[in-house]
């Protein structure tokens, strides 16, 4: 944890090894009531989204076999009532 003082003009300094370590000049402050959290914000949102959601995805086919398993799951307990 780092301590750091405001400035009179509402200014806070974030250390340079902290703004090293996250890369970035931009933060978004967000007042929890109790808290004040700093998050940064990546200089290229874009390329730091990218590879954020890598991993297997279904493919066409696979995405149409669970939607058809979940049609004919509804349309059998429909019979049912």
């Amino acid at each position: 944890m780092r301590m750091t003082t405001i400035s009179k003009g509402g200014q806070v300094s974030v250390p340079a090894e902290v703004r090293h370590r996250w890369r970035t000049s931009r933060v978004v402050i967000e007042d929890r009531g109790n808290a004040i959290v700093i998050r940064p914000i990546p200089d290229d949102p874009i390329g730091a989204a990218i590879g954020s959601m890598r991993g297997r995805s279904p493919n066409t086919d696979e995405v149409r076999a669970i939607v058809h398993e979940e049609e004919s799951a509804i349309d059998e307990q429909r019979g049912r009532n």
